[in-house]
């Protein structure tokens, strides 16, 4: 009897051993047909990758999960599914728009000096994880399996508000307070309609002059103005080499620009009170506005290449904290006043008048203590004027000298010669316009 269980039990172990071993086998010969995904998985795909098979990208079962890539685009991996193909990818993880180690440096030197957290609160919201961040489409139901080449409006989920990127469509981010937010939306936020860049009405779209290699290799541009440009010497102000050689062809040809004098972050804890500030809440534990906005022709500077750029605040980075309602510390304290000089996305064939630039020490950030229309020295703001050098700096270049302000804005022969040219040219478009 006990001679018969055992062998009833080694037959019933040897039966499950090689249904088990069948199975596997069925398995493995399952996922191993033409499309075995589908039969569990009922996705689709669009783009650019719907020839592909699954394992393209997801890599091939083979014990269990092993081997599969379950988000082949992930940083985490180092987007192990999309290098294979695109090698030339590979570095997308390392460069500024992943590592954000400039946003960083500045919160550090800044409101970082008395939140050690304040990146972390306020600042991860547009930093590329993936590379579906960027090439994801929008095809519906399908999801991350939609891989498209990104288009302007790809970009400006993140690049906009006060960075640059809205502008190229005509937008400029509206003030803070609750009365504002109306009128047209973009991205989640209010705007206000400004002329968009003339590349953008020529429907170019942002990767014409961003290329991936150049996003890579860190480099801001992989060409400038003068490589689809050739300055028409006919053009009075290309007629004057001071301006071909000392400017970049955005001081001039840049229309407007955004700008956000003093942004205040406020730090609440345990605070209600935060409610009667009428401002966009940012997060539980902050809430943001400024002093001033303003959509005008930049202040002008040297960038890092010593030629007069526009300039703009980077940050003019003001901090103050309540707790239960009240203030701790100091209110509004001046962290960092940081400028950079930049390229506003918003070229217009046209240019401003000369005295736009000559004998406008404002627009130099030198302006006289006595031209003062914003008293934020009176507002307790520790700067004379933002609209003055002095206690601010410029991240990635420097203030214009005083120096040569004075010396371009005296009124030469050959200043009255072009500024009288000028005029004469303004004269015979209007006498032909009324001639219609």
């Amino acid at each position: 009897m006990h001679v018969l269980n055992a062998l009833l039990l080694s037959s019933a172990v040897l039966l499950i051993a090689v249904t088990g071993a069948g199975l596997a086998l069925a398995e493995a010969q399952q996922c191993a047909g033409v499309a075995p995904c589908q039969q569990c998985h009922q996705q689709q795909v669009a783009g650019v990758h719907k020839q592909l098979q699954c394992f393209d990208c997801h890599g091939v079962v083979t014990d269990g999960d092993a081997g599969v890539i379950s988000n082949p685009a992930d940083m985490a991996n180092g987007a192990a599914g999309c290098v294979p193909c695109h090698s030339d990818s590979a570095h997308i993880f390392h460069q500024a728009m992943t590592t954000r180690t400039a946003e960083k440096q500045f919160c550090q030197r800044s409101w970082g000096r008395v939140d050690p957290n304040f990146f972390e609160q306020n600042c991860t919201g547009c930093h590329v994880t993936n590379c579906l961040d960027c090439h994801r489409g929008d095809t519906a139901g399908v999801g991350g399996h939609d891989v498209q080449l990104p288009n302007s409006e790809t970009c400006q989920v993140c690049h906009n508000g006060y960075f640059i990127g809205w502008d190229y469509a005509g937008r400029a981010p509206r003030e803070d307070s609750l009365r504002y937010q109306r009128g047209p939306q973009a991205n989640g936020q209010y705007y206000l309609k400004m002329r968009p860049d003339v590349h953008a009405e020529a429907e170019m779209q942002c990767g014409a002059c961003h290329t991936m290699d150049s996003l890579q290799n860190g480099a801001i541009v992989a060409k400038n103005c003068r490589d689809c440009h050739e300055p028409d010497l006919q053009v009075i102000e290309h007629s004057i080499p001071a301006h071909l050689n000392k400017l970049e062809c955005y001081s001039c040809h840049a229309a407007w620009a955004a700008q956000d004098y003093g942004t205040f972050y406020i730090h609440t804890v345990d605070s209600d009170n935060r409610q009667f500030f009428r401002v966009k809440e940012l997060n539980d534990n902050y809430i943001k506005s400024s002093y001033l906005k303003r959509q005008n022709l930049p202040p002008l500077g040297l960038n890092e290449r010593g030629l007069v750029s526009p300039i703009r605040p980077q940050f003019l980075a003001y901090y103050s904290e309540m707790n239960n309602n009240r203030p701790i510390g100091e209110e509004n304290r001046l962290m960092l006043a940081q400028w950079k000089a930049f390229a506003p996305h918003t070229i217009r064939r046209g240019t401003p008048l000369c005295n736009a630039c000559h004998g406008n020490a404002q627009r130099f950030m030198l302006q006289p203590l006595e031209q003062r229309k914003y008293r934020v020295d009176l507002d307790g703001l520790q700067l004379s004027s933002f609209w003055r050098a002095e206690g601010q700096m410029v991240v990635n270049g420097s203030f214009y000298p005083q120096q040569r302000f004075d010396g371009m804005s005296q009124k030469t022969l050959q200043y009255s010669q072009k500024y009288v040219e000028k005029w004469q040219k303004f004269l015979k478009q209007d006498a032909a316009s009324c001639a219609h």
